[in-house]
């Protein structure tokens, strides 16, 4: 059942930017309208529907709408000055990283010596590193974020042209904007060229990685629609171990965090990954989360993903109407109760391995309510909620978040879901 794409690379051209006029008689609509790239989040569809709801970069003149091939144009159509609206069509894979880790290396950084200086058999596990190794590591890192990372302005509609069309290796910052819309890409995980090892994360350290595929960050109005978040080529099983730690050169697939606010996530697929969706970062954030994390999951495909599908902190997240295909091996929940968390539940569709008992869907971290209703496990329907504290008594969760949503446009039986999630999510299709 495994969906993964695996992203070519395409070869990098002279920096161009195509401006394409709209088809005639092209309007803001849903997937159904004459121009794809014009469409708009339907009413009531969530979340992002909320208020002056979300359309993008619909509305945008001819001057503003722009076809991109290589990374160097993505950035550069991003970078045009002003908010007016902006359409930037994907064609064919982006890469942000085809020149390769080398090019990111700060002067003198040599990764086989960093090995030997903060081995913990000389450095120990009692402190952080630090030294020239650390401070060139850190330097490397800088370089690699600089390059990678994209700053998506307000009122943009970012694209993928038909099936392939995708970016690998970039990290697309949504931050502090309004009215965003991303749609029909396949993104492949960036893989953080130099992970920092943390002799003090837990008894025997830890390599800790960089970059989301997607971080939505103090953003409001943000539609995400029909796009395939992946490992790709390089998933976990691929990677190295040094200390006898996994060299782990992978974060996120799609962070919702920092006071961002009414965010619909709809239709896409979240494969191959471990620690996948967070929404809420910090117990901490209270001051900038609490009230807002307003987020509404539905008709996703989480497909072999480990944890955090999501875990939530302070938002009320509605996660509805969708399909988890749950390994037999490494799996460790689905959804995550945080702090001050009010995640609603409801009607979605658990496939899960032989051997996995349906108490691990949920998993406690902080004391808070959760509303589990009508969710099916293997084609039968399973109270979640009871389960979870029947099997965990010492982690038992409450019932009934407080609130129940009204922004949905449809919800579907249970027992339909996989086999309408699994055909339809993800890059390359239509709803």
């Amino acid at each position: 059942m495994n969906r993964r794409t695996r992203l070519g690379v395409v070869a990098a051209t002279a920096l161009t930017l195509t401006v394409t006029a709209p088809a005639a008689g092209a309007h803001a609509a849903p997937l159904s309208g004459a121009d794809p790239a014009r469409a708009t989040l339907p009413a009531g569809d969530g979340w992002a529907s909320e208020g002056t709801g979300t359309s993008g970069g619909a509305a945008a003149d001819a001057s503003r709408v722009f076809t991109v091939t290589t990374w160097e144009e993505f950035r550069d159509a991003l970078a045009v000055p002003g908010t007016d609206p902006r359409i930037v069509k994907v064609v064919g894979t982006l890469n942000a990283t085809a020149a390769g880790c080398a090019a990111f290396e700060a002067p003198g950084y040599d990764f086989t010596r960093y090995l030997a200086d903060y081995d913990p058999a000389v450095w120990g596990y009692e402190h952080e590193v630090s030294g020239p190794q650390e401070d060139l590591r850190a330097a490397s890192a800088t370089a690699q974020g600089k390059a990678i990372k994209v700053k998506v302005p307000a009122n943009t509609t970012i694209t993928g042209v038909g099936r392939d069309a995708g970016i690998t290796g970039g990290s697309l910052q949504v931050q502090g904007v309004d009215n965003v819309v991303i749609r029909n890409l396949t993104m492949e995980s960036p893989l953080d060229c130099f992970p920092q090892w943390d002799p003090t994360d837990g008894a025997t350290g830890a390599w800790n990685s960089e970059y989301d595929s997607l971080v939505v960050y103090g953003s409001t109005h943000v539609w995400i629609d029909h796009n395939t978040f992946t490992d790709g080529a390089h998933p976990d099983s691929s990677l190295p171990s040094y200390y006898g730690e996994v060299y782990q050169q992978h974060d996120g697939e799609l962070d919702v965090v920092r006071g961002a606010d009414l965010v619909t996530v709809s239709w896409n697929v979240f494969t191959d990954h471990d620690k996948t969706l967070m929404i809420g970062n910090s117990d901490s954030a209270g001051a900038t989360d609490r009230g807002k994390l307003r987020v509404t999951l539905h008709h996703n495909l989480f497909e072999n993903v480990i944890e955090r599908a999501p875990r939530v902190r302070f938002g009320q997240v509605d996660a509805y109407n969708n399909h988890f295909v749950v390994p037999s091996s490494t799996y460790a929940y689905s959804l995550g109760i945080g702090q001050e968390s009010q995640l609603f539940a409801e009607k979605n569709a658990f496939t899960l391995a032989g051997g996995v008992p349906a108490g691990k869907i949920l998993k406690k971290w902080k004391d808070a309510p959760v509303t589990t209703v009508g969710n099916y496990v293997n084609g039968k329907p399973v109270d979640l909620l009871a389960v979870h504290n029947a099997q965990f008594p010492e982690e038992l969760l409450r019932a009934d978040a407080g609130w129940t949503p009204v922004l949905r446009t449809r919800v579907d039986h249970p027992r339909a879901v996989p086999a309408l999630v699994d055909h339809r999510a993800g890059a390359g299709r239509s709803c």
